[in-house]
This record gives structure tokens, C-alpha cells and sequence, in this order.
């Protein structure tokens, strides 16, 4: 029987590496499966094979993790194999950062290092630009653990170089043994001292108390597809929810979904009123606001359009108090980037749905909105994977963070991932989040991260009466972002460099000692 080829058994490590970082309760396993893989590409016999192992590894890697938004584009466009263009995108980052790795470190033990290293700085890199996609990230695998709660201290990250530090220190191990005959235990020995650390940290962490404030969230079931075909009306939408939304506890605050309001032709505005919403409460409003009328040819002439997608604070007769855009937008989705290269394409999908792709402005400022003096940190739907949009509303003075989300547009574990994501954000600022959504998870989740009340499941509408506490309070994250965990990660990649000059200066010693 023949060797197995080193594109699939590097594919095969990607896909268990993404296994243990899929929300099971084994995920805390992560670095496992790490290990094997640093270990395996930083083992190749030259550079460019170390890149082409990382490559297909992290091909294996996305296609388990993102395997669901294969059905997502079936649904909307009947075309689920254009999910391999992402997965070979994502990849090819990992390649780059590879092929920059193996040039910084050249032994297998310096690599073990620069690779480890360098996959937190990737991770921090997918945050930032038009193609950010920071879904898969190691340090939401620590959420079965109460290691998470370090996410306090450097936020996710810090929890990705956690898990890349040991995978590197059990690789190094490995790695140093087949070498040199002896295993090096040092890194491994300090491993387990930060895992301890963090272990403790966690345990020590309590909820803080605060006063409460009365809120209720629905959970709607709503064909999100329906709706943007316009097969199901927005009418039908807000009489559902406002049956849904009526004899609250006293004092209660109502939360409505992303896009649970549309207001086609004109962008809503602070004191506009909208009629029939029954507040107080939050919600998301969307729709097109025209740009230009058409001109005296509408064919030839027509009206442009852009798409807005915003949450708003509105009294008790339904008149906006203030607002906030959505921060991050939907790559390709909300947005898409590189118009003058990929403007063919674009014309071909926009022919094929029968309406051109607007996109979206992000809101590069988000600030809290407010309702009956209480500041409400609200970030809508994709929002909730960008740590820097919670930490930017907490350091504003949120008081509880409030996400109303739809998350129609997911199949399978992507309705769980998106939800605990959320969580993490949490502990980052130390708020609870209150949560609406549509098809998804809704409820809260305290500042250590815990869902306290939760509905995920069931064909009707269903609503939560919770009692989110109101945090201040700054944070060592809120202070410092992610600068702490880019030091560690760029700390991993100056000791693979430093690997390479020890084992170039044990050779010279005994090519000395030798004589040759």
C-alpha cells in the first residue's frame, strides 16, 4: 500500500484541527491537533513544501469549520461549490504566512515557532480590511474551559496564543527529541504553568452585580431569504412581533431583531416617529434610502439606491431617541470590495438575482445608544465577531451590550459558532448581552460569558422575559486591546529565530570540535 501523499495528510490534520475547534465539549483539545500540524509542515524538506502543507491543512481546516455556508449559497444562489473559492482564499492566507514563516525561521524547531506565531498575528490580520472574516479563531476554543476568562486581559487573542503556545511547545518537544535524542521540556513545562495560571484566573472570576433592567426578547422565525425576495412582507413582520411585544413587566424594554423594521425610500432619523411600535424598546431598522431620482429615461436613467442597516432606541410612543449604523459589514454580502477587478463577476450574480448588489457604508464611529438614561452598547449581527466594536462601546459607557442579530442565513453549526462568539464579547468588557435575533439564539449571557436565559430552537415565535444587570467598569482589554496578545505571538516568533541561531551554533561547535 503507497504512503499517503503530503497534501492529504496535511488536509487531514486541518480537518481534525477543525474538529476540535467546532462548539463541542471537547474543543479545549485544540492544541493537539495543532501540534501535529506546526509539526508535520515545519518537517518538510524544503520551504516551499513547508507553505504547500500549510496550505492544505488550512484548506481542510475551513472547508469543516465553514462547512455551512456551501448551503447558504445553494439557497441563494444554487451555486454551493462557490463555497471552494473561500476555503482556497482563507488558505492561501495561511500560505503567505507560511512562506514569510520559513524565510524569519529555516530550522524545524524555528519553525515550529514562526508558524505558531505567526497563525495569532493571521488571526488578528483577519479582523482588519475589506476581506475581514474573523470567524474561525483558536481562542473561541477555550470557551468549555474557565481559561476563557483571560479574554479579559487581551481578549480572544490572548486566548489563541494560549492554545499556539502549547501546540508549539508540545511540537518543539516532539520535534527536539527525533533531532537531538532529548526531549525539550522547557517550553512544555512553561505551558502548563500558563495553563494553570489562566485555569486559576478563571475560577477566581465572579459575576458583578449591578441593577437590573427589565427586557424582553424575541426569537422570530422568519425566512430570511422570504423576506429579501419580498415573498414575505415586512407588515407581516412587525404585526407578529408587536402581538409578541405587548403586557411586558413593568418597566420592560422590548428588543427587536436586525432588519425587524423596514423603512424603504428615506433613512430613518432621530425624532422621526414610527407608528404602532410598541415601546419603550430597541430594534433594528433597514431598507433602501434613495440617492438620485431617476431621470427623464428610467430605463437608461434609473434611481440609485443604498442599503442601510441600523439599530435605534424609541420611546414609549415610538419616536427615535438615537441611533447607530452597523460597524462591520458582510463581505460580499453587504459590501463588495474590488468592484473595478471583480465587477464582471458581480454583473453575473446580479443577473442572475434580478437586481444589482448595493453596498453598504460602515460605521467606522459606533457610540451608545440611549433610552430612559441607560447607555445601551447595540451592534448588529456580524458585529458581534469584531472584538473592537464592543470594547468601543463599553469604553463609551455601555452599560449592557444588546445585538440584535438574524441569523437566517446560517445552516448548521454557524447558528452556534455566531452565538458563542457573542459570549466571548462579554467577558472582553465585562457586560451582559442581551440578545434578539431571528432564527438564531436569542436571550442574555452575563459578563463571564454564561448564557443565563436562552431559546434556540422551535418553529413559532417565542419571546424571553430577562434581567440583564447594568456593569461599569473598565477592563484590562478595554485599556490595552489586543496589543498584549501581539506581543506574546510576535515573542513566539523572535524564539524560533533564536532556535535557529542555537542550533546554527551547536553545529559550528561541532564542525569545530571535529575538525570539519
Amino acid at each position: 500500500m503507497g504512503r499517503m501523499p503530503a497534501p492529504a495528510i496535511a488536509a487531514l490534520l486541518g480537518l481534525t484541527l477543525a474538529a476540535c475547534g467546532l462548539p463541542l465539549p471537547w474543543s479545549f483539545l485544540t492544541a493537539l491537533p495543532l501540534a501535529a500540524l506546526l509539526g508535520y509542515a515545519a518537517a518538510a524538506p524544503t520551504r516551499r513544501s513547508v507553505t504547500a502543507r500549510v496550505f492544505w491543512a488550512g484548506f481542510g481546516y475551513f472547508a469543516l469549520h465553514l462547512w455551512w455556508l456551501g448551503a447558504f449559497l445553494q439557497q441563494l444562489l444554487g451555486a454551493a461549490p462557490l463555497v471552494i473559492v473561500l476555503f482556497v482564499l482563507e488558505a492561501a492566507f495561511l500560505a503567505v504566512m507560511a512562506a514569510v514563516a520559513v524565510n524569519v525561521a529555516r530550522t524545524p524547531t524555528g519553525r515550529i515557532w514562526a508558524l505558531a506565531g505567526g497563525w495569532v498575528i493571521l488571526e488578528w490580520l483577519r479582523f482588519l480590511g475589506p476581506l475581514a472574516f474573523p470567524w474561525p479563531t483558536l481562542g473561541y476554543t477555550l470557551l468549555t474551559t474557565s481559561a476563557i476568562q483571560i479574554a479579559d486581559l487581551g481578549g480572544v487573542l490572548l486566548g489563541s496564543v494560549l492554545v499556539a503556545f502549547t501546540a508549539a511547545s508540545l511540537a518543539h518537544a516532539w520535534t527536539g527529541r527525533q533531532q537531538q535524542g532529548r526531549r525539550p521540556l522547557a517550553p512544555a513545562v512553561l505551558a502548563a504553568v500558563a495553563w494553570a495560571a489562566a485555569l486559576g484566573y478563571g475560577v477566581t472570576r465572579t459575576p458583578s452585580d449591578g441593577p437590573e433592567q427589565p427586557m424582553r426578547v424575541l426569537r422570530v422565525t422568519f425566512d430570511a431569504f422570504g423576506r429579501a425576495s419580498g415573498e414575505l412582507t415586512s407588515e407581516e413582520q412587525f404585526s407578529a412581533q408587536t402581538a409578541a411585544s405587548l403586557n411586558r413587566p413593568p418597566g420592560s424594554v422590548i428588543v427587536w431583531s436586525e432588519g425587524a423594521i423596514s423603512s424603504p425610500g428615506t433613512r430613518p432619523a432621530t425624532g422621526q416617529t414610527i407608528p404602532a411600535f410598541p415601546g419603550p424598546g430597541i430594534s433594528g431598522i433597514g431598507g433602501y434610502e434613495q440617492l438620485t431620482p431617476p431621470g427623464p429615461d428610467p430605463i437608461r436613467q434609473p434611481a440609485t439606491y443604498r442599503q442601510f442597516n441600523t439599530v435605534a432606541s424609541l420611546d414609549a410612543g415610538g419616536t427615535i431617541q438615537s441611533m447607530s449604523a452597523k460597524a462591520r459589514l458582510v463581505p460580499f454580502g453587504e459590501e463588495f470590495p474590488f468592484r473595478p477587478i471583480l465587477g464582471p463577476v458581480y454583473r453575473v450574480i446580479e443577473t442572475s438575482l434580478g437586481f444589482t448588489l448595493p453596498s453598504m457604508t460602515p460605521n467606522p464611529n459606533p457610540t451608545p445608544i440611549t433610552l430612559n438614561g441607560v447607555l445601551y452598547g447595540a451592534y448588529i449581527c456580524y458585529d458581534s465577531v469584531f472584538p473592537w466594536v464592543a470594547r468601543a462601546l463599553a469604553n463609551q459607557g455601555a452599560q449592557v451590550l444588546v445585538n440584535p442579530s438574524n441569523d437566517g442565513w446560517y445552516q448548521g453549526w454557524g447558528v452556534q459558532q455566531h452565538f458563542n462568539m457573542g459570549r466571548v464579547r462579554a467577558i472582553e468588557t465585562r457586560r451582559w448581552v442581551v440578545r434578539s435575533v431571528n432564527n438564531g439564539v436569542a436571550g442574555t449571557v452575563n459578563d463571564l460569558g454564561q448564557p443565563v436565559q436562552t431559546v434556540d430552537s422551535g418553529q413559532e415565535l417565542q419571546v424571553l422575559d430577562v434581567r440583564p444587570k447594568l456593569l461599569n467598569g473598565t477592563t484590562v482589554y478595554m485599556r490595552l486591546g489586543d496589543w498584549p496578545a501581539l506581543i506574546l505571538a510576535l515573542l513566539m516568533v523572535a524564539y524560533g529565530v533564536r532556535q535557529d541561531r542555537r542550533q546554527a551554533t551547536r553545529v559550528a561547535g561541532v564542525t569545530e570540535r571535529t575538525g570539519g
